[in-house]
């Protein structure tokens, strides 16, 4: 199975539960954001340039997992920022895991190797590790001469003392695919569990920025990225990576996966900022969330970002016998 059988089952019964109560809006993952501090200055990172002035802000560790207490998405990302900066990030992850949710914790694993220390591998714990390319390639994009080598050393570590690593890859404009399947292979030779894929494409925080690619462009290239989840263990959805190459259409769905930061609940999604609401209910209930998407609303143009698109899947893959049959295989091979 791809992926752990605990979170298949947790995230099947929830859908289900939902479906049978007839709740129309519901969210799978809470991308929580304690800090937006970080010991890196990427091209291509938003939050560094939209949070500039309350950067250094942090979410006192109740009111985190008051958030976490009122969305009951299954799965809670702990991201950033770099999350190891927050001071109670342990204590953070011990809380979550006791309420029996599922952590996925991002980070670019500068900090990953001695903080293992501090930690204990759990089956609802899976370490997702920011990889853009080999050595040279990923160290010019996170502007860090070594940041490669401590992410594998990161990833070896963690690995070698049995906690579960992903990584994230984020496709760019000037991305070579030939060295992205050269590290996918050298990711999965360090025992890697899964790979997660996504286009980089602008949008306001960044929208200065070169590197980012435009939505034909993206479908271009990912058209050989799909060729490359055939041969190696990605945890992007095929649904999705065909939604990526311009096979399948997809609405967003900006609901799916809410974000949490020091300012409060993010709408209307994890790129756009509307707003910030004091909670998760009185979001849900403000927000015009019709108003937005492809063709709704001009900065949704470029978006195929997995956090609104991922969630779509969900809801679309029981309405074709091909995707059902599609999906159960992939997730049973």
């Amino acid at each position: 199975m791809r992926f752990p059988w605990r979170l298949n089952y947790d995230l099947t019964k929830y859908i289900i539960k939902n479906r049978i109560n007839k709740v129309e809006k519901f969210p799978l993952v809470l991308m929580l954001e304690p800090t937006h501090l970080c010991n890196l200055a990427c091209s291509g990172c938003g939050r560094i340039r939209e949070y500039a002035d309350t950067i250094t802000a942090m979410m006192p560790l109740e009111e985190c997992l008051r958030s976490v207490d009122e969305c009951p998405a299954p799965v809670v990302t702990i991201t950033g920022g770099e999350p190891f900066l927050y001071p109670h990030v342990f204590e953070l992850v011990d809380e979550v895991l006791k309420r029996g949710r599922h952590i996925m914790f991002c980070t670019n694993g500068l900090l990953l190797e001695k903080s293992l220390e501090r930690m204990s591998p759990h089956p609802n714990l899976t370490f997702n590790v920011h990889m853009d390319g080999l050595e040279e390639t990923h160290d010019r994009i996170l502007e860090r001469k070594g940041a490669f080598k401590a992410a594998i050393e990161g990833i070896r570590a963690a690995h070698a003392r049995g906690f579960r690593v992903c990584t994230n890859t984020t496709i760019f404009k000037d991305t070579d695919l030939v060295e992205i399947e050269m590290l996918f292979t050298k990711l999965e030779e360090l025992g890697v569990h899964g790979l997660l894929v996504a286009p980089g494409f602008s949008y306001e925080a960044v929208e200065e920025e070169k590197m980012f690619l435009e939505r034909l462009e993206i479908e271009k290239k990912f058209v050989q990225v799909y060729e490359m989840s055939k041969k190696h263990r990605f945890w992007s959805t095929p649904m999705y990576l065909r939604f990526l190459k311009g096979e399948k259409k997809l609405q967003c769905t900006p609901w799916g996966n809410p974000t949490r930061n020091p300012q409060g609940w993010k709408a209307p999604c994890y790129l756009i900022t509307d707003g910030h609401y004091p909670t998760f209910k009185e979001m849900m209930e403000t927000v015009d969330w019709d108003s937005y998407g492809v063709g709704k609303d001009s900065r949704c143009a470029q978006c195929m970002m997995h956090c609104g698109f991922e969630p779509t899947v969900v809801t679309e893959v029981g309405k074709s016998p091909r995707d059902m049959l599609e999906m159960l295989f992939w997730n049973l091979t």
